[in-house]
């Protein structure tokens, strides 16, 4: 095979490994992300229910200013009757005393449901905080392990750079910019293999004449169609 293709194969490989290592990356942050979004959200959730336990409880305050202040009224009442002079007095105090007393009736069953929302609100308060205590210790699980293969990548990646670097120390200057021309449109398929007589890159089926010189490997061959530069896959050598 052409020494230059060789090496073009070589740095395609190298190319498309470097750009595969920053989604691997990501896709690991991704995890952890998604563990770390579930936790805000429980946060959210845990601090939406302290403000409706505060709300609960400032109506229950409320609530008890205003049984307070119906029981001393009922009490007044009480004492008005001791000064009743006549059944037109009396009528009216009775009234208000009725009255007095189904509001007293009502603030109590209101206090005893908004006691009852309280505690339903604080079970669910507490399971939201074990929930996020749960979740937290698996971030940190995750977060170890997440950083250990993004340690791994990156020594890989190294590796790789570095062995690339030492491919174009001895690189030919003209085919390493011929290669990069054709990269910038073609990302990672700047080389490609030859499958079924057809170019990788586009899949677009090649001539015989221009197959033949691919098998030969003699001189860099560009795809006719799209100008990708072609070599020929180790299967298609067996098959042929």
């Amino acid at each position: 095979m052409n020494k230059y293709l060789q090496d073009l194969i070589k740095l395609s490989k190298f190319d498309t490994a470097i750009s595969m290592f920053e989604p691997k990356i990501e896709n690991e942050k991704a995890k952890l992300a998604t563990f770390v979004e579930t936790a805000e959200s429980i946060k959210a959730s845990i601090n939406s229910i302290y403000l409706e336990i505060d709300d609960v409880k400032s109506k229950r305050t409320k609530n008890n200013i205003h049984l307070a202040e119906l029981k001393t009224k009922l009490d007044n009442i009480a004492k008005k009757n001791k000064d009743v002079h006549n059944d037109k007095e009396l009528k009216a105090l009775q009234l208000e005393e009725e009255i007095a007393k189904e509001q007293i009736s009502f603030a109590n069953e209101e206090i005893d449901r908004l006691d009852n929302l309280t505690k339903n609100k604080e079970t669910i308060l507490k399971e939201l905080q074990e929930k996020l205590t749960a979740e937290e210790d698996d971030i940190k699980e995750i977060q170890v392990a997440v950083d250990s293969t993004i340690e791994e990548i990156n020594k890989d990646r190294n590796i790789v750079y570095k062995e690339r670097s030492e491919l174009l120390e001895k690189f030919d200057n003209k085919i390493l910019t011929f290669y990069e021309k054709i990269k910038r449109w073609a990302k990672d398929s700047a080389v490609v293999p030859v499958k079924k007589q057809a170019c990788y890159g586009c899949h677009m089926k090649i001539n015989d004449k221009t197959y033949a010189e691919v098998i030969k490997a003699e001189e860099i061959i560009n795809c006719p169609h799209c100008g990708r530069i072609l070599y020929k896959d180790n299967e298609e050598l067996v098959e042929a």
